[in-house]
């Protein structure tokens, strides 16, 4: 199998694993693709398998019309899944991300297919938890949700954005509209990562994630804001690969090569 592929459109492989190995499954957040994921698993390897999921509408998925529901997406990732579902997997979902594979977690736990070894909610409120606003969907409304997370200034490129926006308005939209009620649970422990300055989760929309677990919940503060991970995927894979069971005995940012 190429490393930097694999099979259908949903699924990305940026680095080589042994088959023996836990698989990771990665879900971007709002506007993201697979590739910000590499660095994460370039520090993964060896000890896991990383998969990342390209959403539709971006990258070499552009042509694909973008998704606006998250258990559509939910759904359409649980089929692409079949090759690993045999293996521990691990979701780790980022913002967006999360409640996507919150969704995933609950159409796995069926016993034709397993429940998942664990799930890591990075960066998201819990999913019974309303946000406090919800943004415009036009130009000026995505940029000022883009500040409002990056806790600050945000530079993009006239031609960038345009490229961007359809994505962008298109995950917004799936954010605004899902609904979960409280009693709604996964059957795996869930860890919760989050940034100590993100201005968009709260201790208590983190720590909320404990009712929608039958299982273990834990909750991890890291430095930083909203994207807190792009500036320590080190210390995030680590903490990852904890979750799977895996403890590494060497420090990663030693492992890591891009």
């Amino acid at each position: 199998m190429n490393p930097h592929s694999s099979p259908g459109r949903w699924v990305r492989r940026f680095h080589d694993a042994t088959p023996d190995r836990p698989v990771v499954v990665c879900f971007p957040h709002a506007g993201g693709s697979a590739s910000f994921f590499q660095p994460f698993s370039a520090h993964c390897r060896p000890h896991a398998e990383v998969l990342a999921i390209q959403y539709p509408g971006r990258q070499d998925r552009f042509a694909d019309p973008p998704l606006t529901s998250i258990t559509a997406l939910a759904e359409a990732v649980v089929a692409e899944l079949g090759d690993w579902l045999h293996r521990p997997l691990v979701l780790f979902g980022h913002s967006m991300g999360a409640t996507v594979a919150f969704e995933v977690a609950r159409r796995l736990a069926v016993p034709a297919l397993g429940t998942p070894r664990a799930l890591v909610a990075s960066s998201r409120i819990a999913p019974s938890r309303r946000q406090t606003r919800t943004p415009r969907l036009d130009e000026r409304g995505i940029l000022d949700e883009l500040r409002r997370l990056r806790g600050g200034p945000v530079t993009i490129d006239d031609d960038v954005l345009e490229l961007a926006l359809p994505a962008l308005r298109s995950d917004f939209a799936a954010v605004a509209a899902y609904r979960c009620p409280p009693q709604r649970k996964v059957h795996c422990p869930v860890t919760v990562f989050v940034g100590a300055e993100d201005n968009s989760v709260t201790a208590e929309d983190s720590g909320a994630w404990a009712r929608h677990t039958s299982g273990r919940f834990e909750l991890r503060t890291f430095p930083g804001g909203h994207h807190y991970l792009e500036d320590q995927w080190a210390p995030v894979a680590a903490a990852v690969l904890e979750v799977t069971g895996l403890t590494p005995s060497e420090p990663m940012s030693r492992r890591a090569r891009p």
